[in-house]
């Protein structure tokens, strides 16, 4: 088994925990599960999800003897995901290769001629093709970094001082979305992942901050309208006139 590969199944798991609650960590027979197997590269990767506290579990159930677990997508899964899959992560990669092959061509270019000299001219002018080849692409890749850095969204003046967690939630907001997440972020989840770098915060607090957010245009606050399902977590609702406020999004 490959660390890749490994890596590819523990990825697949946590992007379909996003915004679902809790899941089932293993499928059993027709039921859904984050994970195929407890064996192999599916047990592996369960277990090191559970380890670095990727996943978080919820709760279990004994059926016979057979027993349940049940798990929620943790902060810290979501950042796992954001780290491995963000655009602007690959585009830093790329960055750094075209960079070091740019400062390797001198090297291998003297290299080249002590060989070759009856093909001088030839081998000097397609390095100078290729060198001139990916210093357009580097400057591509660069403006485009500048651009996604750009484009993110900033907070008001003053809202810092007021909201001392205004950064780190709208953070995780961004990353969030960049990792793959459907719609608005629930309340409960934007809390724990605030509450990470702030552990003093109360639910208070953190309605209290929402709220001027919400009036300093900083992030969206959306309402609960699912009539059919009950409210999970109800002490982190905001209530808004007739409206109870429950998810967050940027």
């Amino acid at each position: 088994m490959t660390k890749d590969k490994l890596t590819d199944v523990l990825l697949d798991a946590l992007k379909r925990a996003i915004g679902t609650g809790e899941q089932r960590l293993f499928r059993a027979g027709k039921l859904d599960g984050l994970f195929a197997s407890r064996s192999g590269v599916n047990g592996d990767a369960a277990a090191q999800a559970l380890r670095d506290e990727l996943l978080e579990p919820v709760r279990t159930e004994t059926k016979g003897k057979a027993t349940v677990e049940w798990v929620r997508l943790s902060p810290r899964g979501m950042e796992f995901l954001h780290d491995h899959e963000s655009p602007v992560i690959a585009l830093h990669e790329l960055r750094d290769f075209l960079r070091q092959n740019q400062e390797g061509l001198p090297a291998w270019l003297s290299a080249l001629r002590q060989r070759l000299q009856e093909l001088d001219t030839c081998v000097t002018d397609e390095v100078r093709q290729l060198s001139q080849r990916l210093g357009g692409l580097q400057q591509r890749v660069e403006d485009t970094l500048r651009r996604l850095e750009d484009a993110a969204p900033t907070l008001p003046a003053g809202v810092t001082g007021a909201v001392p967690w205004a950064k780190d939630a709208t953070t995780y907001l961004d990353h969030r979305k960049i990792a793959g997440a459907n719609g608005p972020c629930p309340l409960p989840e934007l809390f724990t992942a605030v509450q990470q770098q702030h552990e003093t915060l109360t639910i208070r607090e953190f309605h209290e901050g929402l709220r001027l957010l919400r009036q300093r245009r900083a992030l969206q606050l959306a309402a609960f309208r699912d009539s059919t399902d009950q409210l999970p977590q109800p002490e982190f609702a905001l209530l808004d006139g007739a409206e109870l406020l429950y998810f967050a999004g940027r």
